[in-house]
């Protein structure tokens, strides 16, 4: 029986983060009690090796256990320690260590690994669009300047068809202002067309520089903190 001033045992006894070297072992203890330490006692299944971990002055509940062989059986009791002395021990807890080879990550290291791919394919997929953006536009770019060209020759053979067909009819008029006409319609075609062209070119900077920006500062993601 325990003592009426000791603190009663500790329950819930359970090993996580096994590894070959390395295993975690944490507890609950009841409410109500004063409870400064906690004492584990930790020892192998054949025998051939004892440990007897004590702190005191502690709120913890848990404790990480190095040293350990790999592929090994292990029994570990807990138990905690109050004002008045410790309680008894708790139930036998069994594991067993991996091995070298095994690779058994954590809840934790699971989902960081989880996130960085979600980044890499979030990095991917942003890398297709703005590929993908600057393709399209240009595509429009040539067909805009490939439609101002024609124009620019259909109008040309337009005006040289009219000046043929009213040069005999006008005999006193002058040469330079038909001409000049056609000149002025070149040279405002030719505007035009540089204005267009300074547009989607502008456009193919800013969506290019956009797309970079946003995969330059992806949304953050929130990496969940490894449990010690």
């Amino acid at each position: 029986l325990a003592h009426p001033d000791r603190p009663p045992s500790p329950v819930n006894v359970t090993v996580t983060q096994l590894k070959a070297n390395s295993a975690t072992v944490s507890w609950d203890v009841p409410e109500g009690d004063v409870v400064i330490g906690y004492a584990i006692l930790q020892q192998r299944q054949d025998g051939q090796m004892q440990r007897f971990i004590r702190e005191v002055n502690t709120t913890n509940r848990a404790c990480v256990l190095w040293d350990l062989a790999e592929d090994a059986d292990y029994i570990i009791q807990v138990q905690s320690i109050g004002l008045y002395g410790e309680s008894q021990a708790s139930k036998r807890v069994h594991f067993r260590t991996l091995k070298e080879t095994d690779r058994l990550p954590s809840n934790s290291s699971n989902q960081g690994d989880i996130t960085m791919e979600g980044l890499d394919k979030d990095r991917q997929l942003q890398t297709g669009e703005i590929i993908i953006i600057v393709a399209v536009l240009l595509m429009w770019a040539a067909v805009i300047a490939l439609f101002c060209r024609q124009y620019d020759i259909i109008k040309d053979n337009d005006s040289s068809n009219n000046k043929e067909k009213t040069k005999p009819s006008s005999e006193h008029s002058t040469p330079e202002r038909p001409s000049g006409g056609l000149l002025r319609s070149k040279v405002s075609g030719e505007s035009w067309q540089r204005d267009v062209t300074g547009h989607l070119l502008w456009l193919v900077a800013w969506a290019g520089s956009g797309s970079l920006q946003k995969w330059k500062n992806p949304s953050s993601c929130s990496h969940p903190k490894k449990w010690e």
